[in-house]
């Protein structure tokens, strides 16, 4: 019996070997884990998960139009989910930067006119089936293009974020300050904004404009639970984002759920057991021994 047949038996491998849909899936998952996490990561160290919500929804009249021209275009959907995100990534900061208005208003307001103009224009020109596969995704009708796609966003974000670290970790804890010691810091703003974009339409393609942004911040949030220092938190995160989909995808294929949806619950289980076991979860924080200072 050859390597191929014995593990085409175990539960864990055999639908990745049996099914070409399956395979695919897995590899999209990869790529969002590698791209889009680290991404999340840098979010809740700005405190700005919420917002990358906000642009997850923000991307979807740039795609609807995309859909209408060309149906379930790929290269449309993408670039006009990528016009949109980034105007609304552009404007919303551009009026937190010159205005009174916080970032988190100011997206909120872009998001939620966004939001409502995108369902407007497919519900206006197409069906419910449409509706559902932009809303909700679809990672088991990824083809090469979509894998090729996905692949190409995680590489630009690995690279952007390999050569400017530094400049992105100020930038999310001390933006005054990068502000006064750098010329550097609305490139470092606006490029990471750019980046928050490209991942979640990549994630639109897999998940849909409704759970894109969970493939960021489940794993992020649950990593944070493991460790607390910045490479390491990144490569924990990077790990749970692509456990959680591989369990997501097994149990969309054995239990018959969407797969979608099975992703993301399945982050947001590993995210409390890390609540529940992790070393700077809330259950560690009282049983840890606190110091006490003497005389």
């Amino acid at each position: 019996m050859s390597l191929i047949d014995t593990l085409a038996g175990l539960p864990l491998v055999s639908p990745f070997i049996e099914f070409g849909f399956m395979r695919r899936a897995l590899a999209g998952c990869l790529a969002l884990s590698l791209g889009a996490t680290p991404i999340g990561v840098f979010l809740m160290l700005r405190r700005m998960s919420l917002a990358g919500d906000a642009i997850s929804h923000a991307i979807l009249p740039g795609a609807a139009i995309g859909y209408l021209v060309a149906g379930l275009s790929l290269g449309a959907m993408t670039l006009g989910g990528l016009v949109a995100g980034i105007a609304v990534a552009l404007a919303a900061g551009g009026v937190a930067r010159n205005s009174v208005i916080k970032e988190d208003t100011s997206l909120a307001t872009f998001y939620l006119m966004s939001l409502s103009a995108g369902v407007l224009i497919i519900s206006m020109r197409g069906s419910n089936v449409d509706l559902l596969h932009v809303l909700f995704g679809s990672v088991l009708a990824l083809d090469n293009d979509a894998l090729l796609l996905l692949g190409s966003f995680a590489s630009c974000s690995i690279v952007a974020i390999t050569l400017g670290l530094r400049l992105i970790v100020l930038e999310c804890c001390d933006p005054s300050h990068l502000s006064r010691i750098s010329r550097l810091s609305p490139l470092a703003h606006y490029g990471f904004m750019v980046l928050v974009v490209i991942n979640l339409i990549g994630g639109f393609h897999a998940l849909g404009t409704l759970m894109a942004v969970g493939i960021m911040i489940l794993p992020s949030a649950a990593a944070r639970l493991w460790v607390d220092h910045i490479v390491p938190l990144i490569l924990t995160a990077v790990l749970i984002a692509f456990t959680g989909s591989l369990c997501g995808l097994l149990l969309s294929y054995y239990i018959n759920l969407p797969a979608g949806p099975a992703i993301v619950l399945t982050l947001g289980g590993l995210y409390l057991l890390s609540m529940a076991i992790g070393p700077l979860g809330p259950w560690w924080n009282r049983l840890r021994p606190r110091w006490h200072f003497e005389r």
